[in-house]
């Protein structure tokens, strides 16, 4: 029961954030991140067309060779340097940061830093 209110309640964070995000975009991509126990995932996403640009995760098999555990801060860091790597080879230079309604802490934190470092700006 606990658990349910939990993730509602992250959705509605994300929602509200999402909806602050679109009016202060003027038309960027949005970086969004999703997060579980075991892994992490992050996409920039065109939201006028509503299409995935670029996508990382530590699911992914360049990834997953390099890391031990998917759920944690060494592992987040390294999907932001690879998404920021795949960025710069769609022309994606400039994003907005979608936390998704979780703190930016973390492995939320470092994957942002992690993503500015490898040439993203937001």
């Amino acid at each position: 029961m606990a658990q349910e209110s939990k993730i509602a309640t992250r959705r509605v964070r994300a929602r509200r954030i999402r909806y602050k995000l679109k009016q202060v975009s003027d038309g960027r991509p949005r970086l969004s991140v999703f997060r579980s126990t075991k892994h992490i995932y992050a996409q920039i996403i065109d939201d006028r067309s509503g299409v995935t640009l670029v996508s990382a995760s530590t699911v992914e098999p360049e990834v997953r060779s390099q890391i031990k555990h998917g759920g944690n801060c060494s592992s987040a860091s390294l999907v932001g340097v690879r998404l920021a790597e795949k960025a710069r080879q769609a022309n994606v230079t400039r994003v907005v940061f979608d936390r998704g309604g979780y703190l930016y802490h973390g492995r939320a934190k470092e994957l942002a830093d992690a993503a500015r470092a490898g040439g993203l700006e937001f």
